[in-house]
């Protein structure tokens, strides 16, 4: 599958469209905090988003504490965003949202 690398101002207007997510620093990756009631919700989550980054063959750089994940996307392979990481990003918030 191919990736669309996406140019800054596609960047800009992909994030506008999402809620809560951020532009790393140095602008090659988004990132976003999710926090749940639990840890068993958290890792529930995780678990529901391992199957759509499965689908999508795309995987996030992520980490959990107790009731928080801690997401940042970038598609390694382009060293820079693409259209998977904007897709990714859609369907975790859709993870959240059913699930929390």
């Amino acid at each position: 599958m191919a990736y669309q690398v996406l140019d800054p101002a596609a960047v800009e207007s992909e994030l506008a469209r999402l809620d809560g997510w951020v532009l790393s620093r140095d602008g090659t990756a988004i990132q976003r905090e999710f926090v749940f009631r639990t840890f068993v919700d958290a890792f529930a989550f995780m678990t529901r988003c391992a199957f759509v980054c499965e689908k999508l063959d795309h995987h996030p750089d992520w980490s959990n504490s107790y009731a928080k994940v801690h997401v940042s996307l970038t598609t390694h392979v382009a060293h820079r965003l693409t259209d998977r990481d904007f897709a990714l990003a859609r369907a975790m918030d859709q993870a959240f949202q059913g699930g929390n």
